[in-house]
């Protein structure tokens, strides 16, 4: 089981970039709700979105909802978060998770873990 994060990178405020998890061990739609997490230099890991097993229902942080957009393709076992109207604030080491129950954002709620992947938005 292993999921690997891309597409971070350096960005200016008011960019956009698009994050990719490919999921790998097992039947993606097995996975359940894949999301994304961060965790900001100096705070704490925090829930930024997630995306039920088929895509129908997702769930997002109020500071990233309207910004950010959580979507999977399950032929590719792959789910995304595409970042826009970045500002500083969104500068993390986000997370890619799976499983555990849709609308529960605990860490302990989810239960795969995948790589990092660095965002630094420059003001």
């Amino acid at each position: 089981v292993q999921l690997q994060a891309s597409g971070g990178g350096l960005v200016q405020a008011g960019g956009s970039l698009r994050l990719s998890c490919a999921a790998s061990g097992r039947t993606f739609s097995s996975y359940g709700q894949m999301g994304w997490f961060r965790q900001a230099p100096g705070k704490e890991r925090e829930f930024v979105a997630a995306i039920s097993w088929n895509g129908a229902i997702t769930d997002y942080a109020d500071s990233v909802k309207g910004r950010f957009t959580i979507s999977r393709d399950n032929t590719k076992s792959t789910v995304y978060l595409q970042m826009n109207s970045l500002n500083p604030e969104d500068t993390a080491i986000y997370y890619c998770v799976g499983g555990g129950r849709l609308g529960v954002r605990t860490r302990d709620n989810f239960n795969y873990w995948g790589q990092e992947t660095l965002v630094t938005v420059s003001s």
